[in-house]
Formats: structure tokens, C-alpha cells, sequence
């Protein structure tokens, strides 16, 4: 995954979700805050990642879910296809620093490396 951006959605300016910061929106479900955040990014199939927008791979991106507690919570499957290189993706979590933590991997490159016989997630 390489140029991941901040993506704001159209849908950030309802009723629904209320603004927290830069890129970072909470909304509210059932008593309960949901913090999201939507990020764009670039796959590299050198990296055996998807080579469309429409075949996001599972891995880096369930590694990065796993590593910043969060899940997704919408694909903007409108905006991720087949012709589209850049993918679009809304990240949640309960816990408002998860989402803080999952933007610092903004213009960041996260790729999967081969060390000493074991598969790590780089992140830099």
C-alpha cells in the first residue's frame, strides 16, 4: 500500500456524523460513539497486492486492521473499480486514538517483507 491519503466523503457532511478533527468523524449508534476516518491508498501487485480497486487484497490491509483496532465499515464501492487504480476504504473503531494511530500511516509505505525466514509488516 503506498500513497494513503485522507479521503473526505461527501457523507461526512449529514446530520449523521459530527466532525472531531482533521479527517476524523464520530457517529453516534445506538448511544454509542463510532469513530471513522476513510483513506485512500495505491496497491502494489509487486508486493502480491491487488492490481485494482475492485480486487483489494486481504493482506497488508488485514494485518493494518489487526494492528490499529479497527475495522471497515465501508468499501465506496462507487469509487473502487475495476478501472480505478486508487482505492477508497472507511475505517472504524470505538476507541477514538485507534483512528488517530491508523492516520499516521499517511504517506507512509506498508508492504510486506520477508526477514530472517518469517513475513513482517513494515510500516514506513
Amino acid at each position: 500500500m503506498k500513497q494513503i491519503e485522507s479521503y473526505n466523503a461527501n457523507k461526512y457532511n449529514s446530520a449523521l456524523y459530527s466532525k472531531i478533527e482533521d479527517g476524523i468523524y464520530e457517529a453516534k449508534l445506538d448511544g454509542e460513539s463510532l469513530y471513522v476516518t476513510s483513506l485512500s491508498f495505491i496497491q502494489e501487485p509487486e508486493f502480491n497486492e491487488g492490481t485494482n480497486a475492485s480486487n483489494i487484497t486481504q493482506y497488508p490491509l488485514e494485518d493494518v486492521l489487526d494492528k490499529f483496532d479497527c475495522h471497515i465499515s465501508d468499501f465506496y464501492e462507487e469509487l473502487n473499480t475495476i478501472d480505478s487504480q486508487k482505492c477508497y476504504q472507511e475505517f472504524a473503531s470505538p476507541d477514538l486514538e485507534d483512528i488517530r494511530n491508523l492516520r499516521s500511516l499517511m504517506e507512509k509505505h506498508v508492504y510486506y517483507k520477508e526477514i530472517e525466514g518469517y513475513i513482517k509488516l513494515i510500516i514506513e
